[in-house]
């Protein structure tokens, strides 16, 4: 099993926006709706440049901007963050039932470290971060890495995303796909299955998509 982390397990790109949009008043200008949706599932790095370009502002030096915008999320993540609707029970079942899991998010390190104290480092065999790998997602390097480090064949996994960038990642690796949006609307995508949430997902669900790969009927 192979999970995101923001907007997936946990409630908290609504955590990233407060601090993006104190990031861009503190760089004296206003984050548009339009840019905040564009960073949703996105790394760091093209989140940063995604800014500049919001703020009008090609130039300004993105390093001190990632360590003021990771202090800020790294104190916002040390307050909680909310459980996505069934998706704490989904984990806990997928551990019950013994299967291999992976954490693939690209938050990084110090920050993914703070939320596993909410999500619990037990849940997971592996942890895949986005400062740790050297092409983020929508490219399939995160998943296919984490298959690797589980030593289960990507195709016999089954990846559990929230954003068009995850999406992307997770299909182009060759997993399985279950999606449930969060913040952006998931078009029809084939191989992908949608649901409207993970409420009602247990191990046997998880273990008829990858068997039908996508071709269980979408579920509004």
């Amino acid at each position: 099993m192979l999970f995101d982390m923001d907007g997936t397990l946990v409630d908290s790109e609504k955590v990233w926006e407060i601090a993006l949009h104190e990031l861009a008043a503190h760089a004296g200008g206003t984050l548009s709706p339009e840019a905040r949706h564009a960073m949703i599932g996105s790394s760091m790095a093209n989140s940063m440049r995604i800014l500049r370009e919001d703020l009008g502002q090609p130039d300004r030096p993105e390093a001190p901007d990632v360590e003021w915008l990771t202090d800020r999320v790294f104190e916002l993540f040390g307050e909680g963050l909310v459980w996505r609707p069934g998706a704490m029970e989904l984990l806990q079942a997928v551990r019950l039932a013994g299967l291999p899991t992976a954490l693939v998010t690209s938050t990084g390190r110090r920050l993914v470290e703070v939320a596993l104290k909410t999500l619990g480092a037990e849940n997971f065999d592996v942890v895949v971060v986005g400062d740790e790998v050297s092409m983020p997602k929508p490219d399939p390097e995160p998943y296919r890495t984490a298959a690797t480090l589980l030593g289960v064949p990507i195709e016999d996994c089954v990846a559990i995303e929230d954003s068009p960038t995850g999406v992307a990642s997770a299909l182009a690796s060759g997993a399985a796909v279950l999606a449930v949006p969060a913040e952006l609307e998931l078009p029809p995508t084939d191989g992908v299955h949608l649901r409207t949430s993970l409420v009602g997902v247990d191990p046997d669900y998880l273990a008829a998509l990858l068997v039908n790969r996508g071709l269980l009927p979408t579920e509004r």
